[in-house]
């Protein structure tokens, strides 16, 4: 009887600490500091067009160097800083794209990469070309220039 208890008391406290350190941390604290594999440009290009794409908010901050730009090709062109592009990309999240998508790697060196992504919607294309480079052990994107067909 005694020993059941105990196990009653342990079983308690952990659920009473688990609890506090869930308050703690808040609500959507673990989707905020989602950790994305970013150690190779590929797996960073295909996170950018997951996030572009497919509605993919984790890691979203991580993805973009912090001298980020992206440029609209049009008529009036426009451009755009890293947090607006973030901001923009986290209102998105789980918003799916109904297009084609593909990828095409235009030159590659150890630390730099430029990729065309290709969407094809019913009625246009969206071309983006994508820079990606090396911080450290990560690859981020550092350039976006869109254009429309």
């Amino acid at each position: 009887m005694n020993s059941l208890v105990k196990t009653f008391a342990a079983a308690a406290a952990l659920i009473a600490v688990s609890t506090f350190t869930m308050a703690a941390e808040g609500p959507g604290a673990k989707s905020a500091k989602a950790n994305v594999n970013l150690s190779t440009a590929d797996f960073a290009l295909e996170h950018y067009v997951a996030v572009t794409t497919e509605g993919e908010s984790a890691g979203v901050e991580q993805l973009f160097a912090e001298d980020f730009s992206q440029k609209i090709q049009a008529s009036n062109a426009q451009s755009y800083s890293r947090e607006a592009v973030v901001k923009s990309l986290k209102k998105q999240k789980g918003e799916k794209l109904d297009c084609q998508v593909s990828r095409q790697v235009i030159e590659e060196s150890a630390d730099y990469m430029l990729a065309k992504v290709t969407m094809k919607f019913e009625n246009f294309r969206k071309t983006d070309l994508v820079t990606l480079v090396r911080e450290g052990n990560n690859w981020k994107v550092s350039k976006s220039i869109n254009s429309y067909q």
